[in-house]
């Protein structure tokens, strides 16, 4: 390992590949770490993603996919089920992907961009010189490297401790963040064409639980609990989760098993300081109603990079520069969309069984194959505003859009 590179980028989930393809593809020099000694083990999400959005950025090979979709069916408390097609199921529902292939394929592109990647290599500091971030102090093997550069990019995953080490806040209340379990099952009788949702309070409080089919009989199944409904006498998320697949799936084998947190409180204050810029779970950037992240990882990542590029080829990499270039840019596009998602999830977090209830019985009659996600959430709020009357402000702030685009 050489001891000066221009982007050091710690974290090699999709975010951290993608930041560093992207950065040597534009001709700097670039070591990707992972503190894992195999990316993409474990698996910490169900996998989903959305194929016309996944095709932006990278050519899909077949042998990252499990499953191909064609919608999404969401089970209110009393059982009533909503279909969606693919189209308007949001940015989880498309393809199920392998993540242990998936995520190896984007550290092997960014390898093959010219990137220098090494596993089994953790961050145990920074080196910050005159309110400057220089690099950072590695481990790996055993020993220890002090490895400069010009720009570090945190890929660190929730509550990020490259961000913390570098002054920014990272810590999250309960109210932010959801805790998940997910069991890979094997010998169900599942539909492979859609994946499923359940919620209401008796199901998953705060959250909702989740099944992605992968072939041949097995599926992801998981749940996820917002921490601030969640107590001491209280069941845990895997008591819950338990209590559904005995249900659901009783005669199915657990094969694999997971837990982590997902971050869904909204945009972070703030993602870069000198010499530094944070991205993917690090920065808050998964969606706040379904935690979903890889597509809004793989985006930041990409801005990530042409940030380095652009920072390091001005010769300045302070914060001012790394606002204009990067924090500006995804605040604007991938932040807007993570705020007016924040709306929505802080609306329905307190929604009532019944109250859930009666929303999907007004939407009994709709046609969701012609419908955006935003059209979905318009004839929702229509039919409930008493309900829904917090979600005014998104069809005002799409209406001022759609005026500037036609000055």
């Amino acid at each position: 390992m050489k001891d000066m590179y221009e982007v050091l980028v710690i974290g090699a989930g999709p975010a951290g590949s993608i930041a560093a393809k992207i950065a040597a593809e534009n001709g700097l020099d670039v070591l990707l770490i992972e503190k894992r000694q195999e990316i993409g083990d474990p698996v910490r999400c169900a996998e989903g993603v959305n194929k016309e959005y996944l095709k932006k950025h990278v050519e899909i090979d077949k042998s990252w996919i499990c499953a191909d979709l064609k919608g999404s069916c969401i089970y209110s408390p009393d059982g009533t089920k909503i279909e969606m097609a693919e189209e308007i199921a949001g940015g989880e529902v498309g393809y199920v992907l392998e993540r242990k292939v998936f995520d190896r394929a984007l550290a092997e592109q960014a390898a093959k961009a010219g990137a220098e990647v090494r596993v089994k290599t953790r961050a145990t500091g920074l080196i910050i010189e005159d309110d400057f971030v220089k690099g950072a102090r590695l481990m790996h093997l055993g020993k220890e490297y002090d490895v400069r550069a010009r720009i570090v990019i945190g890929a660190d995953g929730v509550e990020s401790k490259v961000g913390r080490w570098a002054g920014i806040d990272t810590s999250l209340k309960p109210i932010d963040i959801e805790t998940c379990v997910q069991y890979l099952i094997a010998g169900a009788d599942i539909n492979q064409e859609y994946c499923e949702f359940y919620i209401g309070s008796e199901t998953a409080p705060g959250g909702y639980i989740w099944i992605f089919p992968k072939g041949e009989g097995k599926a992801n199944v998981g749940i996820g609990i917002l921490g601030s409904k969640m107590g001491k006498f209280k069941p845990r998320p895997v008591d819950y989760l338990n209590s559904f697949i005995e249900k659901r799936f009783p005669d199915a084998s657990i094969v694999e098993m997971v837990f982590g947190g997902v971050p869904v409180s909204g945009s972070i204050e703030k993602t870069s300081v000198n010499g530094l810029m944070l991205v993917g779970d690090a920065a808050r950037q998964s969606d706040p109603i379904t935690g979903g992240g890889i597509l809004n990882a793989m985006n930041a990542g990409k801005m990530a990079g042409e940030a380095a590029y652009e920072a390091i080829s001005a010769g300045d990499v302070s914060l001012g520069k790394l606002e204009e270039v990067y924090e500006k840019r995804w605040r604007e596009t991938l932040g807007h969309d993570i705020d007016m998602s924040l709306i929505v999830k802080n609306c329905f977090i307190n929604l009532t069984d019944d109250n859930l209830n009666s929303l999907a019985h007004s939407l009994k009659d709709v046609k969701f194959e012609r419908m955006s996600l935003l059209d979905l959430l318009q004839a929702l709020f229509k039919a409930n505003k008493k309900l829904l009357w917090d979600l005014r402000v998104l069809f005002k702030d799409v209406a001022k859009e759609v005026v500037k685009s036609k000055m």
